[in-house]
């Protein structure tokens, strides 16, 4: 957490600034290949890295070449170099970033490293002239990603920050169908991740680091603190110094996909949160089952997250992807909820509007580009308008999680009773808490044994994004973070 008068946050265009000189960049020819470096190839023994998720996709886009990977663990590293070196004998390998982001033969840049890094390696390649696309969430805090706006209109960066919502869902093209009154009013925008997550399980002290990894470059803005589970790698979502919990994780995009839909482009004005962590006494720290309120005007957000199977008969000893189904419990989706009835942006099911009954009115086929080759083709036009998820739409999502985890984490642990007087005037809130409850004893949780944690009702000052009124002493001090040398994402970037 950092001093209260710490930040100092900018917004707008940097246009008028002092001049410097922007860093050069190749003038792309209308045949040459956009030279691509990766930072953070990753990988896991639960689940394949992100990096190698967006290699295979960009591999498949016309016009690109790999020039360098970088990643800190060498075991993560140099498999995934050997296996592109096979067609491109060419290709460097670092595990320093800051090496791959001098090196002049790379044009652009993708992160995919864990989301403490997001915001210092996008401010870094933007100011080394490098085009960015950058993971979700695009940042570990709200001061972060106001500086990765900042730093992409100073150095005029074309970068990308993508939402699954805005790939070819057709989500683009329902909100259209809305905007233009089909569905009469909206009411409120729903979000729902249902994705069972398994114990991390809990070791007895400090485990040891791989002798493959710079812990020091691992961990780099955040805390270098010793490795207190049993995984580095993953893991590292449900630690407060490096991750963001499940809403950063897949929250994330239907989050997205919420803010989207309304048609909002700030934060909002209030924010609640409650939940807890149930189910097992382990490493993590971030909650597993979550109510987020967002209070936009007219519509809010109403945000649900479930870490749990559907009921305790379907927990199973070790968690595999394939066991990601209905059966269990996995239910993911961005819903606008209107008068006469609601579109729906499911994962893997396409986007549909429906009435109040549940029947189909109209199915929505995409028209936007893809991401990957949406961000080639603004580096070529070097039209940051272009861009489908331009950097600052990251920003403005990323931040409703930060503003939800701000507000759990304020939070006091009160009997069930407590917090249903606390929700029971709000219709849309009290509704979803009878499902987190029902969610509860499928599971058999004993809520006298693990208390819910009701996060206070925040106040937002959207245009200064800082807290206001009761609270906001504490909530602001998690605006932004404190910082190791020499990893410090700066004031002025």
């Amino acid at each position: 957490m950092s001093k209260l008068n710490r930040r100092q946050f900018l917004h707008g265009s940097l246009a008028a600034s002092a001049a410097l000189a922007l860093p050069s960049a190749r003038v792309l020819g209308a045949n040459d290949d956009i030279r691509l470096g990766v930072i953070g190839v990753g990988s896991s023994i639960k689940i394949g890295g992100m990096g190698k998720n967006e290699i295979r996709a960009f591999l498949k886009v016309p016009g690109i070449r790999f020039a360098a990977l970088c990643d800190c663990d060498k075991a993560h590293l140099m498999p995934e170099v050997e296996k592109l070196r096979a067609h491109n004998p060419g290709l460097k390998a670092y595990t320093d970033l800051r090496k791959l982001l001098d090196d002049k033969e790379v044009d652009a840049v993708i992160v995919t490293t864990p989301n403490h890094w997001h915001a210092l390696a996008t401010i870094w390649a933007c100011q080394a002239g490098k085009d960015v696309y950058v993971q979700k969430p695009t940042s570990h805090t709200i001061f972060e990603g106001r500086k990765m706006v900042e730093a992409a209109a100073k150095y005029q960066r074309i970068v990308q920050a993508p939402h699954g919502p805005r790939e070819r869902t057709g989500f683009a093209e329902a909100f259209a169908y809305v905007r233009q009154g089909h569905l009469g009013r909206i009411l409120y925008a729903h979000g729902l991740n249902y994705k069972p997550r398994e114990t991390i399980g809990k070791v007895a002290g400090p485990q040891p680091i791989p002798e493959s990894i710079d812990y020091d470059l691992w961990c780099g803005p955040a805390d270098m603190r010793p490795i207190t589970r049993e995984y580095l790698h993953y893991d590292w979502h449900w630690d407060w110094n490096t991750g963001n919990g499940d809403l950063g994780n897949m929250g994330i995009h239907y989050l997205d996909g919420c803010r989207w839909g309304l048609g909002q482009n700030t934060l909002p004005r209030h924010v609640m949160s409650l939940g807890g962590r149930f189910g097992y006494d382990d490493d993590g720290e971030t909650p597993n089952t979550q109510i987020v309120f967002l209070d936009y005007d007219p519509a809010p957000i109403l945000f649900e997250v479930r870490g749990l199977p559907k009921g305790k008969a379907q927990r199973k000893a070790t968690w595999r992807a394939a066991d990601m189904d209905q059966h269990q419990g996995m239910q993911i989706a961005t819903i606008i909820r209107c008068e006469n009835g609601y579109i729906a942006n499911r994962s893997g099911g396409g986007t549909a509007a429906y009435d109040n009954s549940g029947n189909v009115i109209q199915k929505f086929e995409p028209t936007t580009p893809d991401l990957h080759t949406n961000f080639l083709d603004a580096i070529r036009s070097r039209r940051a308008e272009d861009l489908v998820c331009p950097v600052l739409q990251g920003h403005c999502s990323a931040s409703l999680v930060h503003l939800a985890n701000i507000s759990y984490r304020l939070g006091t642990q009160m009997p069930t009773e407590e917090v249903r007087a606390a929700v029971q005037d709000n219709k849309t809130v009290a509704e979803a808490f009878d499902r987190f409850l029902a969610h509860l004893d499928a599971n058999e949780i004993d809520l006298k044994k693990m208390p819910i944690r009701m996060g206070p009702m925040l106040t937002m000052d959207p245009q200064a994004e800082r807290f206001t009124g009761p609270f906001s002493e504490s909530a602001n001090m998690f605006i932004s973070r404190n910082y190791r040398e020499p990893y410090v994402v700066p004031e002025k970037v």
